[in-house]
């Protein structure tokens, strides 16, 4: 909260963007949400940049939604590959609960039980845990596609209790987003994303 009070308009402006170019892609199905899941990770990082700017004391701009865009292939790699992880799990995990086909989202909308769905974005958070820490040690580590799943990995290994509260906190925010017709997405990114910028420094001791 901390960080957010100090951009909450851009911040949410980001998320905002973010939560604009999800919609557009599930549009088209199949070739939308596999280009979903190489851009939108991406864009997602600007959450990140505009928490860092913000704890450096700076204002967050809008401008850090490109940011990651000057980071190496291999960064880009390692946060592409997390979110794809998260993904793969929530894909399945909605087919097989729900009979849901997520690579066409639009076309079997109607099938979507809240049973389905719940399970689907609990599945996807459950999974998300381990590589929360990916996109940091990618782009502000310098860390490559390997040794950021490591690293993140052990920090899970070694905070699973704080981790998983993290994890249900950010469930709760996520499902009070969807039961205000998205509205509440607006506040639930920015805060989730600077959450685990906050719990990146505090696991890994970044001063």
């Amino acid at each position: 909260m901390r960080l957010w009070k100090r951009g909450p308009v851009v911040f949410c402006a980001i998320a905002l963007v973010v939560l604009a170019a999800n919609i557009a892609l599930s549009l088209v199905p199949v070739v939308g949400i596999v280009l979903g899941q190489l851009l939108l990770p991406l864009a997602e990082c600007g959450l990140l940049y505009a928490s860092l700017a913000a704890d450096r004391g700076e204002a967050p701009r809008m401008r850090h939604l490109i940011a990651v865009a000057a980071a190496p292939p291999r960064a880009l790699a390692a946060v592409v590959a997390s979110g794809f992880v998260v993904f793969a799990a929530e894909a399945l995990v909605a087919q097989a609960v729900g009979g849901f086909n997520m690579l066409a989202p639009e076309s079997n909308a109607e099938s979507i039980s809240g049973v389905t769905l719940v399970a689907t974005y609990a599945a996807g958070v459950a999974v998300s845990l381990p590589v929360t820490f990916v996109p940091f040690a990618a782009l502000f580590d310098g860390a490559g596609l390997r040794d950021a799943f490591a690293q993140s990995g052990a920090a899970f290994a070694r905070n699973p209790a704080p981790l998983a509260l993290y994890g249900a906190l950010s469930l709760a925010l996520l499902m009070l987003g969807l039961a205000t017709g998205g509205i509440g997405l607006l506040l639930a990114l920015p805060w989730s994303a600077a959450a685990s910028y906050a719990a990146w420094k505090d696991v890994f001791g970044v001063a």
